[in-house]
């Protein structure tokens, strides 16, 4: 297949998995787009990360968690979409009113890659390799494909957009991890916790399970904003 034939494929996806006939999807992923919804869990992350850790340690994973989002925000947003300068299938003058659009929300002008499954997956490449505990992951993973497929489900976004946009962002939680490791190791012996109350990296399971109650909780919230809306 060539360039024409993938992207094509693209624009026919898109179509297949783009908005719906309820107002309850439209405002559930209006919700779950939405950057405010999430400061919540953000607060109760801050919270785990500051009692699981020295001060000064915990600055270190504030300090490489901001540098993730920076790079892989940047990276999509600075240069991808003014590089490449694919319009959003919203903006995109041959598909933009084929395009189902919540609220007349249509987005910047380019969307190639998309910035919030940059910054989404980015979040949970790092915290997955942190915290090192599997219902995280899958929590985390669960959030970040969400707020992606949101993006789709609103038209702003095209399924490769997000693919490459969730790469993106897998590659700069990986690499922001590695060198929060090279520095943690100069700051502070390597120690391995062997219990069921803590990770392997040291961070309390109570913790984490508190962090995943807000997370689901804000489901349940956005949920019934959906209904009520």
């Amino acid at each position: 297949m060539g360039l024409e034939d993938w992207i094509a494929f693209d624009q026919q996806l898109l179509l297949r998995l783009n908005g719906s006939d309820s107002l309850f999807w439209d405002r559930l992923m209006e919700g779950i787009t939405s950057t405010v919804a999430w400061l919540p869990v953000g607060v109760v992350l801050l919270y785990v990360v500051i009692k699981n850790n020295t001060m000064r340690v915990a600055g270190l994973v504030i300090l490489f968690f901001a540098l993730t989002i920076l790079l892989a925000d940047q990276f999509s947003s600075s240069f991808c979409k003014p590089y490449f300068a694919r319009f959003r299938p919203t903006q995109d003058p041959l598909l933009m009113y084929l395009v189902d659009v919540v609220d007349g929300y249509r987005g910047g002008r380019y969307g190639f890659i998309s910035s919030h499954a940059a910054n989404t997956f980015g979040v949970c490449m790092f915290l997955s390799l942190l915290l090192r505990n599997r219902w995280m992951t899958f929590s985390l993973a669960t959030w970040a494909s969400l707020c992606s497929y949101s993006r789709i489900y609103l038209g702003v976004h095209y399924p490769g957009d997000i693919f490459f946009g969730t790469l993106c962002g897998l590659c700069s939680g990986a690499l922001c991890y590695y060198l929060y490791k090279c520095l943690h190791r100069r700051i502070m012996p390597e120690k391995r916790f062997i219990s069921t109350q803590y990770t392997s990296s040291g961070y309390a399971v109570v913790d984490l399970d508190l962090f995943q109650s807000v997370l689901y909780f804000t489901y349940v919230v956005l949920a019934i904003r959906a209904v009520v809306v």
